[in-house]
C-alpha cells in the first residue's frame, strides 16, 4: 500500500510540474509561429503581402565574411538578447526570431551580384514583439554595453519596418547558389509587369554553424510595384 501511496504522489508531482511547464510554454511567445506568413514561402516565385513589423537593426558596408560584419551581428544579437529579458522580468517572455538582411548597392547598371563585396550596403534586422517600447529599447541598450563592450552597441535601432507587394521564393541551398534563384524571381516579376520597390531581402530559417550548406533555407523577398 506505501508503494502505491508513493508512486501516486510522484504521479501527482510529475503532472503538476507538467502542467507548470506547459504553461510556462505557452507564455512565452515564438514570432515565428506568430507570425508564421511572414517566415514562410513556397519553393517557386509568387507574390505576397507583407505587414508593417517592429524590429531592431543596424546598417552597415562591407564584405559579409570580414570580421566587421560578424562584430555589428553580434552587437544585434547582444541588444536582442538583452530586449528578451527585460521583458521578461516584466512577466512577457518571448523567444528571439530569425536574423534577417536587407542589402543594395549604389547606383549601378549592371548586375548587383558583380559590384565587390566590400562596396555592399546592409542592414541587419531580428523581428520583435509589437509592446516593446521605446523605453524598454533604451534600457535593454545600455545592459548590452556592461555585458559587451563593443562601439556597435550605440548603433542598434529599432523601428517600423512595412515591405507591402513581394515577390518571394524559399531558397534551398548555399548561399553561392542564390544567384539561380534571384533568376527566377527576376523572370517571374517581367512575366507580371512588375519591377522592384526596395531593398533585396533575406530571412536565415537556418543556423548555418549546425546546418549542413545544401540543406541551409534562406527566404528571398522582393518589395515590388507595377
Amino acid at each position: 500500500m506505501k508503494v502505491y501511496i508513493i508512486s501516486g504522489w510522484l504521479l501527482l508531482v510529475a503532472f503538476a510540474f507538467d502542467v507548470q511547464l506547459t504553461l510556462k510554454n505557452m507564455n512565452k511567445l515564438d514570432l515565428t509561429k506568430e507570425f508564421k506568413p511572414y517566415y514562410s514561402a513556397a519553393k517557386t516565385p509568387e507574390l505576397a503581402t507583407m505587414d508593417k513589423g517592429l524590429f531592431v537593426t543596424i546598417a552597415g558596408k562591407g564584405d559579409p565574411n570580414g570580421p566587421v560584419f560578424a562584430e555589428v551581428t553580434e552587437a544585434l544579437y547582444t541588444v536582442a538578447y538583452s530586449i528578451k529579458f527585460g521583458s521578461k522580468q516584466r512577466g512577457f517572455d518571448f523567444t528571439v526570431s530569425k536574423l534577417e538582411g536587407f542589402w543594395w548597392v549604389e547606383k549601378h547598371d549592371g548586375n548587383p551580384l558583380e559590384v565587390p563585396r566590400d562596396q555592399w550596403h546592409y542592414e541587419l534586422a531580428i523581428r520583435m514583439p509589437d509592446h516593446i517600447t521605446r523605453h524598454l529599447f533604451s534600457e535593454a541598450v545600455l545592459s548590452a554595453e556592461k555585458k559587451k563592450k563593443s562601439t556597435f552597441i550605440r548603433q542598434v535601432d529599432l523601428k517600423y519596418i512595412e515591405e507591402g507587394l513581394c515577390v518571394q521564393l524559399m531558397h534551398i541551398g548555399p548561399y553561392s547558389e542564390e544567384p539561380a534563384s534571384l533568376k527566377k524571381m527576376d523572370d517571374f516579376m517581367q512575366q507580371q509587369g512588375l519591377h522592384m520597390n526596395g531593398r533585396h531581402h533575406e530571412i536565415y530559417l537556418s543556423d548555418f554553424r549546425k546546418t549542413a550548406p545544401a540543406k541551409l533555407k534562406t527566404i528571398l523577398r522582393h518589395p515590388v510595384r507595377k
